[in-house]
């Protein structure tokens, strides 16, 4: 209203000329008696929502009802923005959603609590449906942090763009189950709500839980988080998200870092410090363009190995000839067919092998860059030779006398030698 108001009053003072100044008098005083009248109205925008209604409108979904952006919900825009995507998670969650919920029920029993989910992007969606009971949550990606917009404070038109580019960024991992790089870049930057952090408040939200609080990060070198004040969430490389289930119950924690997580990456940061202060988990990958088949992608690949109890990728994460078969026991599911058409390089004989044996099971959903039903594989690695000072060892410490949590860090990254990364979740 200010902004349509100042254009007005520009437009109204050149039109007078240069020898009207009785009436650019008259319309100064006019003017101030408006901002003076309309103060409560200008300080009532600028406060901000809280973290939960912030991301319930941003999911298209109902705010609360004392919530200053209950009126923003019944805007046009708001109320297309939220029947497209009610109608995408429907379809989303009948096709594939509740498939995958039933198989991880079934196969991936006694989960750890820490979930490791490099190459993610803000894939928050697939981490939860296959993870549910994981109480933390660590995501890698190139994609900016962002933060968290606040939405009253923004004019009609910013609100309808952001809504606009959010639903394009989540457009292809709700119909083909990944992110595309290039789409995120030009989405995830510029006007509207750029960068991981609203996707990932979107995904929360429409999986009923409520975030509760937001932190942004630095990675110190020693592996130490610092928080970061809000006027610099602009700088920030990670932001820890504290969120819980509508109904109540454990407090969650979601990490997300934007780094380089290629060997020379790793060298430059202490994200790796970070990480190995978190003990013992599982491990997700998907659609991770075949990265750490590289050599220049081997120590995020051997923390993975070491770190991980339980492994569930499809075929773009770590290659089979990497694991050393007495230590791991592997179970197939669905189809390799092998990579599509631009990593056909990746092709991997072992794969095909293992996924010929009888063990094999099928699979009634898609995921991954083969996301069709009856082409997608998935491989659940479980170690099998952990020692019991392996279970035991306490976290490893970044740094001496580090506190991992100390008052605000850093995904995935394509070596020049590998090919261009599709999909960042």
């Amino acid at each position: 209203m200010i902004y349509r108001f100042g254009r007005e009053f520009a437009h109204r003072r050149s039109s007078f000329g240069k020898n009207t100044g009785w009436r650019k008098n008259a319309f100064g005083f006019a003017f101030a008696t408006f901002l003076i009248a309309t103060s409560g109205f200008t300080a009532q925008a600028a406060e901000r929502a809280s973290h939960g209604d912030t991301a319930r409108y941003l999911a298209g979904l109902p705010v609360s009802e004392a919530s200053n952006i209950k009126g923003l919900t019944k805007s046009r825009i708001w109320q297309s923005h939220a029947r497209s995507l009610n109608n995408g998670w429907r379809v989303l969650d009948r096709r594939q959603l509740s498939k995958i919920r039933t198989w991880s029920k079934a196969h991936l029993t006694n989960p750890g609590k820490t979930l490791f989910y490099m190459f993610s992007g803000p894939d928050y969606l697939y981490a939860n449906t296959l993870f549910p009971n994981a109480s933390t949550y660590v995501f890698a990606g190139l994609e900016p942090v962002g933060r968290e917009p606040n939405v009253a404070n923004i004019s009609s038109g910013a609100r309808s763009v952001g809504l606009a580019r959010l639903r394009g960024s989540m457009n292809s991992v709700l119909h083909l189950s990944f992110f595309i790089t290039k789409k995120m870049k030009t989405n995830l930057r510029g006007r509207g709500f750029p960068g991981a952090l609203p996707i990932i408040y979107v995904f929360l939200a429409r999986a009923d839980k409520n975030v509760e609080g937001v932190e942004y990060l630095k990675v110190n070198q020693d592996g130490t988080l610092e928080v970061l004040p809000e006027k610099k969430a602009g700088s920030a490389k990670g932001v820890k998200i504290t969120f819980s289930d509508h109904a109540g119950g454990e407090k969650k924690t979601l990490y997300y870092f934007s780094t380089d997580i290629s060997d020379s990456g790793l060298k430059r940061s202490g994200f790796l410090k970070f990480l190995g202060s978190l003990g013992r988990g599982d491990a997700f990958v998907k659609s991770a363009s075949y990265l750490m088949h590289y050599s220049s992608f081997s120590t995020i690949r051997n923390f993975l190995m070491d770190r991980a109890d339980r492994i569930v990728q499809d075929d773009s994460g770590i290659a089979l000839r990497y694991f050393k078969k007495a230590d791991w026991k592997f179970k197939p599911y669905g189809r390799y067919t092998g990579p599509i058409s631009i990593f056909s390089k990746q092709y991997q004989s072992e794969m095909r092998r293992l996924f010929r044996q009888k063990n094999r099971q099928s699979i009634d959903f898609g995921i991954g860059y083969k996301w069709r039903k009856g082409t997608s594989n998935l491989l659940v690695a479980e170690k099998i030779k952990a020692t019991v000072e392996e279970k035991t060892v306490a976290p490893a410490t970044p740094g001496e006398g580090a506190n991992p949590t100390k008052p605000a860090t850093s995904g995935d990254a394509v070596s020049p030698k590998t090919p261009e990364k599709v999909g960042a979740d």
